[in-house]
């Protein structure tokens, strides 16, 4: 879905193969306190946001072949496996598989 909203526009996104499942709001960064936010979570090293997935191998494996540049690979902590990634945006995304 793409409207426009003023200055920005609310776009969401969604998995070419679940047409009518989850959509993803894509927002925009103009607030300066979600700013300092977003640059200090990263230059912590700290993932915005998770996904879980259903076998985290196959999903890293595809990703990185899409050119996805990894911070973590696929790692065992606990009772899950997760992996990190840079979304070139300025945030880290996590996946899991638990």
């Amino acid at each position: 879905m793409d409207l426009p909203t003023g200055e920005f526009r609310w776009l969401t996104v969604v998995s070419s193969e679940e047409q009518d499942g989850a959509q993803l709001l894509l927002e925009p960064n103009a607030n300066p306190a979600a700013a300092t936010y977003q640059r200090a979570l990263y230059e912590s090293g700290i993932p915005l946001t998770s996904f879980a997935v259903d076998n985290i191998e196959k999903e890293y494996q595809q990703l990185k072949a899409l050119g996805v540049v990894f911070t973590q690979k696929p790692t065992e902590v606990g009772s899950a496996n997760i992996a990190v990634f840079d979304e070139t945006c300025g945030n880290f995304i996590q996946i899991y598989q638990a």
